[in-house]
């Protein structure tokens, strides 16, 4: 057997090669000291990607949950009302937009509203449950995105960019405030049974270091080992693991100081994850020390796990939780809106409510900005089939649609903007994807324009040159 011969992978350099070195670190080092003399070399540099860094100003926000709706919800069946189409019910309306699908005569909601809280906003019986939340929630009823298309909404409402490459709002919101816990990933999406449209580029960091980007689990495994794959090593003990990724540091730093690669540090930052996890981990996902009340509040089934952990994972200082609905995209309801909508919405409905009950309980609402939404809404026109007749479904609407937000210093019981009065498109106070990712980062102490990151020669930031912040639903 051949011995290891190190030299083969890491030369001895010759005296020329030795003097050129030596030469360049006395210039490194009086280039050091001549910008600490002049301030320009950052004392307070942390020390690792996730340590906790401060924020432009006091946010009102901590952390970030997220409810993705992908595939899209119907906003004049959850969170706007449109009494017009009861009125045109079955006609033509005035003025259409062009979608992706022909759709045909006005298509009233089959479900009833009601208003709740002393706001007294309306909302749909589908989200009952939540909507006794409604004095926490500011509605926004005018957003609106670029295209109709499921590809490239989820990228701009993910990343702020329908076409281009761009980390995502949750890689932006780490990169800016790092982590709370330096042993859990800082940003973890959680999807059920698979992946959604677009895969993991919707939780990609992009140009940012690889440890911003998110940290993919399937939620439909209950079993630890099964939630977080390879969370431990079935032949060798944890001190052994020590020694061994003590000795690829090692090399990993010898190489990168002769070949600057950033993707072999954000490998090695994800190797001492991957072994700090293997103790957290294990007790963050662990559901069986909440009471017996706490778990049928949230509810046994997948969603109601996925959001218990979600909480958990927040307590425990991860930055930005993202919970999907499911692989695909459930919410793409083209026919049989009723039944599907009402089904879907049974499954999120009561552990929407819990959590927003369970953070205001325990005096972490205020810190914990909650986010709800899809990629786009859904047309108040019937969409027909193939052969003209109506699907009893709604096409994609990037006209005008709503998400709502609570907690994290958004002011509760409030509506910003509306539809026309078809629900067709943003007509009052229209808000962009980067006017609403201008207020997250607002909430959690940015200045949108300013959380900025230098790449292939100039400063990016996730609103690019765009976004203005939703004063009116803030306290």
């Amino acid at each position: 057997m051949n011995r290891f011969d190190p030299s083969r992978f890491f030369p001895v350099p010759n005296r020329r090669q030795w003097l050129q070195s030596a030469g360049l670190g006395v210039g490194a080092l009086a280039l050091g000291q001549l910008l600490c003399n002049d301030r320009l070399m950052a004392d307070d540099e942390p020390s690792h990607p996730l340590q906790a860094k401060p924020a432009h100003f006091p946010g009102r926000a901590k952390r970030v949950i997220q409810f993705f709706l992908n595939g899209g919800p119907s906003h004049v069946d959850t969170f706007d009302r449109k009494i017009a189409l009861e009125k045109y019910a079955g006609q033509v309306l005035p003025e259409t937009f062009a979608t992706e699908r022909k759709t045909g005569a006005a298509f009233p909601s089959p479900f009833k509203f009601q208003r709740y809280g002393e706001s007294g906003i309306e909302v749909s019986e589908i989200f009952e449950k939540t909507a006794a939340h409604i004095d926490d929630i500011a509605v926004i009823r005018s957003m609106y995105a670029a295209v109709p298309n499921h590809e490239p909404s989820l990228m701009l409402m993910n990343c702020g960019d329908s076409l281009q490459t761009r980390p995502s709002v949750g890689a932006w919101v780490l990169y800016g405030m790092g982590s709370e816990n330096e042993n859990l990933p800082g940003f973890i999406s959680l999807c059920p049974g698979g992946l959604p449209i677009k895969d993991s580029e919707n939780w990609q960091a992009a140009f940012l270091p690889g440890a911003y980007q998110g940290t993919y689990i399937d939620s439909n495994h209950e079993t630890l080992g099964k939630l977080i794959e390879n969370i431990e090593h079935p032949h060798i003990s944890q001190q052994a693991q020590r020694r061994q990724l003590d000795l690829l540091d090692q090399w990993n730093r010898r190489h990168a100081s002769v070949v600057a690669d950033p993707r072999l540090e954000a490998r090695i930052q994800t190797y001492e994850l991957a072994f700090r996890m293997q103790g957290e981990a294990r007790e963050a996902f662990d559901l069986s020390s909440e009471t017996e009340s706490t778990l049928a509040a949230y509810g046994t089934h997948v969603h109601g796990r996925q959001t218990l952990i979600a909480r958990r994972l927040a307590e425990r200082g991860v930055r930005y939780v993202q919970l999907w609905h499911g692989a695909g995209q459930p919410w793409d309801n083209h026919d049989n809106i009723e039944g599907q909508h009402r089904e879907l919405a049974s499954e999120i409905d009561q552990p929407i409510a819990a959590l927003l009950a369970d953070l205001k309980q325990r005096g972490m609402l205020e810190e914990t900005l909650v986010i709800w939404g899809g990629e786009f809404g859904r047309t108040p026109t019937v969409e027909l089939g193939g052969d003209g007749n109506p699907q009893q479904g709604r096409d994609h609407n990037h006209y005008g649609f709503s998400v709502w937000m609570a907690g994290g210093g958004i002011k509760g019981g409030t509506v910003h903007g509306s539809t026309d009065e078809f629900g067709f498109r943003a007509q009052e106070n229209p808000v962009s994807v980067h006017d609403l990712h201008a207020t997250i980062l607002h909430t959690l102490g940015f200045d949108h324009t300013r959380l900025t990151y230098r790449y292939a020669g100039r400063d990016f930031r996730l609103t690019d040159v765009h976004g203005n912040v939703l004063t009116s639903i803030l306290k």
